[in-house]
């Protein structure tokens, strides 16, 4: 799965084979990544790309030593599943 970091729109994105897009919407908040809302096709539903997105996002924010705050639904309950990754959330601006 190829994850591209676009930028400019703030959003990590996969281009899927039927020319969708699955995404994570992201801004910053004080050097914290935000992590804003993922947005997963019908045709990727259920194949666990989503998570993949997730994984690899906080893989990314791991290895850039960034902290994030969750505000997407989908990575709060990946998160939840995942507790190894709690060591990322800002501490200072849990909701």
């Amino acid at each position: 799965m190829n994850i591209v970091n676009n930028k400019k729109q703030f959003r990590f994105e996969v281009l899927l084979p039927d020319g969708e897009y699955l995404t994570m919407d992201y801004r910053w908040l004080k050097g914290s990544m935000v992590l804003m809302h993922t947005v997963v096709p019908p045709a990727a539903r259920g194949t666990g790309m989503g998570s993949a997105l997730v994984q690899q996002v906080l893989e990314h924010a791991r290895s850039q030593n960034l902290k994030i705050i969750v505000y997407c639904p989908f990575v709060a309950k990946y998160m939840t599943e995942h507790p190894e990754y709690n060591d990322l959330i800002d501490d200072s601006r849990k909701l």
